[in-house]
């Protein structure tokens, strides 16, 4: 057995490297490729829109849980018939994550997908031009 380090298919090593073998070929260094400014755009798009409605939603979902463990009378409130508050608010649950789910699809149609397709293509280019 040789002491000499033999890459892998996988190891990518930096030019200059003296374990450098021609038969590797060196890709693409993704950790640079997150500061180009298309993919930082995307990231800020991305938590622009979902950190606040992640806040909203854990607001409106603990502000149920705790009225329905402290205001039980509240929660009993009857509207109309056998319905009553907290079954509307728990309703409103279901309903609220529907209509989130759909706001977000909607959002990353329009503002994330776009953009996170020139990313991709610039890669594949840059990839193809290795």
């Amino acid at each position: 057995m040789s002491d000499e380090i033999s890459p892998t298919k996988n190891e990518v090593f930096p030019p200059g490297d003296p374990t450098d073998v021609p038969s590797v070929r060196a890709g693409l260094i993704y950790q640079d490729e997150e500061k180009e400014p298309a993919f930082i755009e995307l990231k800020r798009r991305h938590r622009s829109f979902v950190f606040p409605l992640t806040v909203f939603f854990l607001v409106w979902y603990f502000a149920y849980v705790i009225l329905a463990a402290y205001a039980h009378d509240f929660m009993a409130t009857p509207v109309f018939g056998v319905i009553n508050v907290g079954l509307l608010l728990g309703f409103g649950q279901f309903i609220s994550t529907f209509v989130i789910t759909m706001m977000y699809v909607s959002f990353a149609n329009r503002r994330l997908d776009p953009l996170a397709a020139q990313i991709r293509a610039d890669l594949a280019a840059k990839e193809s031009a290795l």
